[in-house]
C-alpha cells in the first residue's frame, strides 16, 4: 500500500536560494576549510619549531660549557702529569665525552623514530 505524499504547506517550504547567495555560501565554506586545514595547523607547527628552535640552542650551549669546563678541570687538576708532550690527553678526553653524549643522542632519537615508525 502506498503512502501518498503530502504537499508541504507554506512553513514546511524550504526558500529557493539564488545563485549568488549558493555561490557566497559555497565560498565561506571553502574558505573556511581551508583556514581550518592549513592555516591552524600552522600555527601549531610554528609554536613547535620556535620552542624546539630555543632548545636546541640552549641545549647546544650547555653542552658547549660543559665541555668547555671538562676541559679546563682536566687541564688544571692534570697539571703535573699531562703537561709537555702529553698536554693533548685532556683535549681527547674531551672529544671523547663530547662524541658519547651526541652517540647517545643519536641513538635516542632513532629509538623514537623506530618507535612512532612501529605504532603506524
Amino acid at each position: 500500500m502506498a503512502v501518498p505524499l503530502q504537499q508541504p504547506n507554506k512553513k514546511q517550504r524550504r526558500q529557493d536560494k539564488s545563485t549568488r547567495e549558493v555561490a557566497i555560501e559555497l565560498w565561506d565554506l571553502l574558505r573556511n576549510y581551508a583556514k581550518q586545514e592549513t592555516v591552524d595547523p600552522m600555527k601549531g607547527i610554528g609554536r613547535f619549531l620556535a620552542f624546539g628552535s630555543i632548545g636546541s640552542v640552549l641545549l647546544a650551549l650547555g653542552v658547549l660549557f660543559l665541555s668547555l669546563s671538562l676541559l679546563r678541570a682536566l687541564q688544571t687538576q692534570t697539571t703535573p702529569h699531562l703537561t709537555g708532550d702529553l698536554n693533548w690527553v685532556p683535549y681527547v678526553a674531551t672529544l671523547a665525552v663530547t662524541g658519547l653524549l651526541a652517540a647517545l643522542a643519536l641513538r635516542a632519537i632513532g629509538r623514537t623514530a623506530r618507535r612512532e615508525k612501529d605504532d603506524q
